[in-house]
């Protein structure tokens, strides 16, 4: 048996229960200076009502499971990081149009069903490389999310702030409750597929091959009313819209985790699904004790360094019932690297014959800095790393379930590429991630087009 199998199977057999984790080593946790606040957030978040239900992530969980046996595929984007300042019914609205067209675009144009989760409503943490920063020879707290402190550049901002773990709490209830509305409220109707279609994407080439395909989901409705087929279907007039952030701080998940008064399990209720970082991922660790116990779906995201008695490792402990649609491994290997370094971790799941659904993160590994200090990704990157995960799966026979995107609704110039031909010197005409850049809403419907052809190869 493996390093990792003994690890994992040892973690299996130990008592669990929502604060086992405080017994682990638990990387990328904010240094509350004021542990009495803390506590006494603790104490308010406990009491307050759940932001999702267990039965919620339960069908979340079933969908999964689809995606998993290769009969649905998984589109879950939204921000690197949102931001206080950016909850609005508008950014709200916006964000989701671009993931209503992506889903529509994969499922008109490559005949798959579509699972839409979108990183909204908690992801408002961030895991840093550098715990502190330097600006003029003065060091100071690393950001780390909007939950944790501000961004600007002062002592007082950057000193985490236990109060703030309620204001996120606030906040991902109201992002909630315009999603809901929006998605059952008759928003996310195929008839208004015409105006989900922002005037700027419009514009572009991509834009206006949606519209193309817009028309033809307009024509189907039509040909079905006129063949007598009924088109008051609830799937056709609304759809299943899911939450999602990484767990990153635990004093908050803990907070938020109830027991279901239906089969007694216990669900963290911030969000329908959490994932693992690359820098959590620690058997022993904080992360992976926490979310072992709760029954949510489960992500986990892996870079390059990830081996197969990780991914093994990882399996046994988080999905030990071998679930299907209970664990995601995300993979972020980078354009370079992909083509080495998944094929091994999709041998080993697949020889161990565990239901892992595979997405792939094309972001994180295609960063890169700019002569002029911003951090951007080339859409071109991101596409070969998309190319690499595909053949992959290909040729080790598993299905490519999902993608997992950083993207926006608004009209920013963060990412370079695209029919936009966005460049480095286009970067600072509308700059305006707090953190990682995003694609805009015409790169995300191009990228989406080009997935569609991938998946009807």
């Amino acid at each position: 048996m493996s390093t990792a199998s003994v690890e994992a199977d040892s973690t299996a057999r130990t008592a669990w229960n929502p604060s086992t984790w405080r017994d682990r080593p638990a990387s990328q946790q904010p240094l509350w200076p004021d542990q009495a606040s803390l506590e006494h957030v603790r104490k308010i978040l406990a009491d307050l009502p759940p932001l999702v239900f267990a039965g919620e992530a339960r069908q979340l969980q079933d969908q999964l499971g689809e995606a998993c046996a290769g009969r649905a595929f998984v589109l879950q984007a939204g921000d690197c990081a949102e931001s206080f300042d950016g909850v609005t019914a508008d950014s709200i609205r916006d964000k989701l149009k671009v993931i209503l067209q992506m889903a529509v675009v994969l499922a008109f144009s490559a005949g798959v069903p579509t699972v839409k989760i979108g990183r909204i409503a908690g992801q408002f943490a961030k895991p840093r490389s550098s715990s502190t920063e330097v600006v003029d020879d003065v060091e100071l707290p690393s950001f780390r999310g909007h939950m944790v402190n501000d961004i600007s550049f002062s002592e007082h901002s950057r000193t985490a702030d236990a109060e703030r773990l309620v204001r996120a709490y606030h906040q991902s209830a109201s992002t909630l409750n315009l999603l809901r509305a929006f998605t059952k409220g008759g928003y996310a109707d195929l008839r208004q597929v015409h105006v989900w279609n922002q005037e700027f994407i419009a514009a572009s080439p991509e834009g206006q091959r949606y519209e193309k395909v817009a028309e033809g989901i307009d024509s189907a409705l039509r040909f079905m009313a006129a063949c007598g087929i009924s088109i008051d279907a609830p799937e056709l007039h609304q759809v299943d819209f899911y939450t999602s952030h990484e767990a990153l701080v635990l004093d908050y998940e803990e907070a938020l985790t109830r027991q279901d008064s239906i089969t007694g399990q216990w669900y963290d209720c911030s969000a329908h699904m959490l994932w693992i970082g690359e820098r959590t991922r620690q058997l022993d660790g904080a992360h992976v004790e926490f979310m072992r116990g709760i029954k949510n779906p489960l992500g986990c995201k892996l870079g390059p360094s990830a081996s197969p008695d990780d991914v093994l490792g990882l399996c046994e402990t988080l999905n030990p019932d071998r679930v299907p649609g209970r664990l995601t491994l995300i993979s972020r290997m980078g354009a370079d690297k992909v083509s080495e370094t998944l094929p091994p971790l999709l041998a080993a799941a697949r020889d161990a014959r565990h239901p892992v659904l595979w997405e792939c993160d094309p972001m994180h590994g295609n960063t890169y800095t700019t002569a002029g200090g911003r951090k951007t990704r080339h859409l071109e990157d991101v596409v070969s790393e998309i190319d690499g995960y595909f053949r992959a799966h290909g040729e080790a026979g598993t299905w490519p379930g999902g993608i997992h995107l950083e993207i926006t609704g608004d009209d920013v110039t963060e990412c370079v590429g695209g029919a936009e031909a966005i460049s480095d010197d286009d970067l600072e005409r509308r700059y305006e991630t707090m953190c990682d850049p995003r694609l805009n809403g015409a790169q995300s419907l191009e990228l989406a087009f080009r997935l569609a052809e991938r998946l009807s190869d």
